[in-house]
Formats: structure tokens, C-alpha cells, sequence
């Protein structure tokens, strides 16, 4: 139900109050802080008018107005999506994505870290998962007369190693070339194309070819890319968990096996950000948060998720806009990869 303006006007300066101070917003603060042309009385009818339709809550009959979910939903879809972050932010944003990507994952780490700072809250970033794996090229490097390490690259700029044992001494030159050989039979196929190309190899060609297909098939499984946590202890600065049960049951929450399958529940509408807002998350140790979330990269190739979860007051206009303006440098960046 969309408000009058007055009243829109006042939820929204009781929203962004509490969000920047985290503490009840009276009437006189509404009028004295933000210099609106209405009356305390005035403030005060319609502070009781939004209370009845359950924009506000009054934690005690003297206490200020504190905004509900309801009110950060309506405050969501007021400012929307199309928010502008900041030039100077923007400008830090756009500088880490020109970094050297080689290394991929260390570079990931480094834009959460960047963006947890900038929304002072816990970011969730995952590593871009392909729909379909693919193997890019592998080396062997000797270890022991009858052991190597097998050294595994795949399309999105992953690696995966396992040490491998052979029935017989194998030297590092059979080593390159056996690597040398599969690399050029392999490159660019998934698991069961590899697992469907063994004609002609030589037993331990055969072997090494089983562990890659292995290998390869075992990424297909991941619902997601691996996660990166960056910012926990800005989260639980926080007021709202400051020595409080809550702090627990967050803690609790990501030490679980199905953290991440939790966070990242519902689908997601390609090219926006999903919000999430207290009791609508279904999983009950996020009922305390809310959860902001984008999927970045290429659609029907490989993707990724990066998200901000903070207290149902956290600064929604910066997060979204910092969320919109990281997807589309990381979705560039994985376009590169594939």
C-alpha cells in the first residue's frame, strides 16, 4: 500500500535515522534533525498512524520509533535499484577490478575485503561455477620414484591438485610428456568426454585420464563456487549483536554444513539484486539479518554470487549500489576467463 507523501517522508527520514544511529527515533528528532515543515503533533499522528499499519514498532510507550520489516521493504522498493554509488567508491571498486586476475581467488578475497569495508558488514563471495566443467591443461611434476602430483587447470581459472602413485618409477621428461599428450587430447572437454576418449592411450595414460575425468566430474557436483567470508567482525560490531545471544546463533549458523545452501536459497532474477529482509528469511538464525545478493557472470557459461549480510538496518542504498556496481565488473572479468 503506497503511503501519502508526508507520510512517506517521515518513514523514510525514521528509516535512515535509525539505520545511521541504531537507536529509537523520537518525534522532535524527525523535526529538529531534518528541518521538515510539520508540527511534533503532527509527527507524532502520523508516527502513530504508521505504527497501526505496522511500519513502526515502540519498544515502550516513551521510547521513539523503531522501523519494522515491513517499513525497510517499503523503504527497498522506494529507492530502488537504479541507486548510484558514490564516484569516490566507485572509482575504489573499478581500481581492484584491474588488478592482475591471474590469481583469481586471491584477487576475489581482495574485492570482498574491499566491499565488506565499504558496507561495513559480512560479505559472501563465491568463486565462478560453470554449468558444465571443463578441463583446460594439466602438468605432473615428480615427487618420488613412484609418485607425481597432478596438477589440474579448468575454464574459470580454477586449479586442483592430487598426488597420483604409479606401479613402476616414472622420470619427470615421461612425466611432461605424458602431460604434454593429454592436454592436447583433452583441452576444452568436460568429464564424460574425456571419460569417453581412451582409445590408443598407454596404461598409465589410461590411469591419469580416469583421475582428471575424476576430477573434472567432482567440480560439476559443487552447488556453488567456493566461498569466501570477508568482514565478520564488522557484522558483530554491530549494536545489535554486541554481547547478545544472536552473536551465537550467526556463529553457529556458519559453522554448519548447508551455511552457504542457507544464505543462498531462492533463485535469482538474472541482471538485479535480491533482497532479503529479516523474518522473510526462511532459515531461523538469519531472521536477525538481512541478506543482500547478486549473481554475476555469463549467463549459460559460469557464475558466481557475491552478497552482504548485515542487521535489518543496514544501509540498503549502499549496499545495493555497490552491489550493482561489482557484478558488472566481475561479470567483465569472468567474460575474459571463458
Amino acid at each position: 500500500m503506497a503511503l501519502r507523501e508526508r507520510r512517506e517522508t517521515v518513514l523514510r527520514v525514521i528509516i535512515e535515522d535509525y539505520i545511521s544511529g541504531a537507536v529509537p527515533v523520537a518525534s522532535s528528532a524527525v523535526v529538529g534533525k531534518y528541518g521538515l515543515k510539520i508540527s511534533p503533533a503532527t509527527i507524532r499522528n502520523d508516527s502513530a498512524y504508521l505504527e497501526r499499519e505496522g511500519y513502526v514498532i515502540h519498544p515502550h510507550r516513551s521510547a521513539g520509533s523503531v522501523p519494522t520489516d515491513k517499513a525497510y521493504r517499503y523503504y527497498v522498493a522506494l529507492i530502488g535499484e537504479e541507486i548510484e554509488l558514490p564516484s569516490v567508491e566507485h572509482y575504489l571498486i573499478h581500481q581492484i577490478s584491474q588488478e592482475a586476475k591471474e590469481e583469481l581467488e586471491q584477487w576475489l578475497k581482495t574485492v570482498a575485503a574491499l566491499l565488506a569495508r565499504l558496507v561495513h558488514n559480512l560479505v559472501v563471495i563465491t568463486t565462478p561455477k560453470a554449468v558444465r566443467c571443463r578441463f583446460k591443461h594439466l602438468d605432473l611434476v615428480a615427487l618420488q620414484d613412484f609418485m607425481a602430483l597432478l596438477i589440474v587447470v579448468l575454464y574459470e581459472a580454477k586449479v586442483r591438485q592430487q598426488v597420483l602413485s604409479f606401479s613402476r618409477k616414472v622420470s619427470q621428461d615421461e612425466l611432461t610428456k605424458l602431460a604434454n599428450k593429454l592436454t592436447s587430447i583433452y583441452a576444452g572437454m568436460t568429464s564424460s568426454e574425456i571419460s569417453a576418449k581412451k582409445e590408443g592411450l598407454s596404461f598409465e595414460e589410461r590411469q591419469i585420464s580416469e583421475w582428471l575425468a575424476e576430477i573434472v566430474a567432482a567440480e560439476d557436483k559443487l552447488e556453488y563456487g567456493e566461498p569466501y567470508l570477508e568482514g565478520l567482525c564488522l557484522l558483530l560490531s554491530q549494536p545489535e549483536f554486541t554481547d547478545s545471544p544472536r552473536m551465537l546463533k550467526i556463529l553457529e549458523m556458519l559453522e554448519g554444513e548447508n551455511w552457504l545452501r542457507n544464505i543462498f536459497c531462492q533463485e535469482f532474477n538474472r541482471g538485479g539484486v535480491r533482497v532479503v529482509i529479516g523474518e522473510e528469511n526462511p532459515e531461523p538464525a538469519l531472521q536477525d539479518l538481512s541478506l543482500i545478493t547478486s549473481q554475476y557472470g555469463v549467463p549459460g557459461k559460469a557464475s558466481g554470487i557475491v552478497g552482504v549480510i548485515g542487521p535489518r538496518r543496514m544501509d540498503y542504498a549502499k549496499a545495493i549500489s555497490s552491489l550493482n556496481c561489482l557484478s558488472a565488473l566481475l561479470s567483465n572479468s569472468v567474460a575474459e576467463y571463458i
